[in-house]
């Protein structure tokens, strides 16, 4: 007996990834189950259109890249998630915690080390016809120079809900951090410490597995992710994961980054709630395949496995270990990495993935290794750059994805000899 499963794609602009997304779950074709039947899966691009409290839609997990930013289909995964226990990644009811600002308290709250940062008002009023009154009746003067001053220089000013380095500044003197105030306008900012660090991490995490990428913020996109399998030592690159586990299991978030900045041995978490985290290509490039990997195999394992989304976050469980006393910072990091085991089935998920591994990465690399992966290349860079630098892109990305073939190559001859 088959079992079928339709997994929705709720996407905005981007094409890349979900081609590549259906390509390998086709190529991957039906997987036993626990069951002993079989299990098959079909997906299909979502659109937007009204729809009754009581309809039942015919989706059993979304991949959601589009409701942060619009509030209808917020909405409908609020519905069906509720009401008809579809399972999505990510929960639209901690949204509100895809904000800094949120995920700062809480993993100051857990004991993370997250660099001083202080909310500061808005420069300019809100639209909002009560504003005028309560600012002026309420509203306390401050004195901006003395709390940069506080913090000490540099610092960043950041939106408390940014994403994409929207309307970040670093700032070295009280006349930049009056312009950047200034420029600021209706946007509710951080003031930030910086902090002088050796090398930033970018950890993509999806389901059970994370990847943990070096990541040059003063790079164009296309450079932004080094290829660099060995730029942190195994105790931070093993704390930098964790932090990235704990942040998503005490979120429930299951396909999200997060960004920290490495000082010696010191690991400082500045970013770590992205509502639609970077898969693309053309950013992605040599990490891509593994991208694609573990989305496949994280939807089909939460399908077919049974797991149920968690609706309550059960905070009380972490905030104990960050209560505990006598308990050190690395003490606390491992029960937190427990937690996150937990949170993620991790023994469940790698057990079920053990007699299918090596189906899935050859049908991965037979795919990126053949010509029509290099035409999804080509048709992305087309969508990207313009005519001019198509011919430099192509060759770019052609030039990062064939090393990781020779790579993948090497390692399968290993692993699945």
């Amino acid at each position: 007996m088959t079992t079928r499963y339709l997994i929705g794609l709720l996407l905005g602009t981007e094409d890349d990834w979900p081609t590549a997304f259906t390509e390998i779950l086709s190529r991957l074709g039906p997987v036993p189950g626990p069951d002993g039947g079989e299990h098959a899966f079909d997906t299909e691009r979502i659109t937007i259109e009204p729809f009754s409290l009581r309809d039942r839609p015919r989706y059993h997990l979304v991949i959601d890249r589009l409701a942060y930013w619009y509030y209808h289909p917020r909405e409908w995964l609020k519905k069906v998630s509720m009401m008809d226990g579809v399972y999505l990644l990510n929960s639209p009811f901690t949204f509100q915690s895809m904000e800094k600002h949120a995920a700062y308290c809480a993993m100051m709250r857990l004991g993370l080390k997250v660099p001083e940062t202080v909310l500061v008002p808005y420069k300019n009023p809100i639209d909002n016809a009560r504003y005028a009154y309560t600012s002026a009746r309420y509203n306390k003067s401050f004195d901006l120079d003395a709390i940069a001053e506080n913090i000490g220089y540099p610092i960043f000013m950041k939106p408390y809900d940014g994403g994409a380095w929207r309307g970040v500044s670093r700032i070295n003197t009280p006349a930049e951090l009056h312009a950047a105030y200034d420029a600021s306008g209706e946007m509710l900012m951080h003031l930030q410490k910086a902090i002088d660090y050796d090398v930033f991490a970018r950890s993509l995490s999806i389901g059970a597995e994370t990847m943990v990428m070096r990541f040059q913020p003063d790079q164009p996109m296309h450079s932004r992710y080094a290829v660099d399998h060995s730029f942190l030592s195994p105790r931070v690159g093993t704390e930098v994961v964790t932090i990235g586990r704990l942040v998503n299991a005490f979120f429930r978030w299951e396909f999200n980054s997060c960004e920290t900045l490495v000082a010696g041995e010191s690991v400082y978490p500045i970013d770590y709630a992205n509502a639609c985290p970077d898969v693309a290509l053309t950013s992605l490039h040599y990490y891509f395949p593994w991208a694609m990997k573990a989305l496949v195999k994280w939807c089909v394992f939460a399908l077919v496995s049974g797991r149920r989304a968690r609706l309550d976050l059960e905070t009380d469980r972490f905030f104990t270990v960050a209560d505990e006393p006598g308990l050190s910072y690395e003490d606390k990091l491992a029960v937190y990495a427990d937690l996150a085991d937990a949170y993620f089935d991790t023994a469940r998920y790698y057990d079920f993935w053990s007699g299918l591994q090596a189906r899935l990465d050859e049908v991965v690399l037979d795919w990126i290794a053949g010509p029509d992966f290099d035409q999804l290349l080509v048709r992305t860079v087309k969508s990207v750059y313009p005519e001019h630098e198509h011919d430099r892109f192509t060759a770019h990305l052609r030039g990062l994805m064939d090393l990781w073939v020779r790579e993948e190559t090497a390692r399968l001859s290993t692993t699945h000899p």
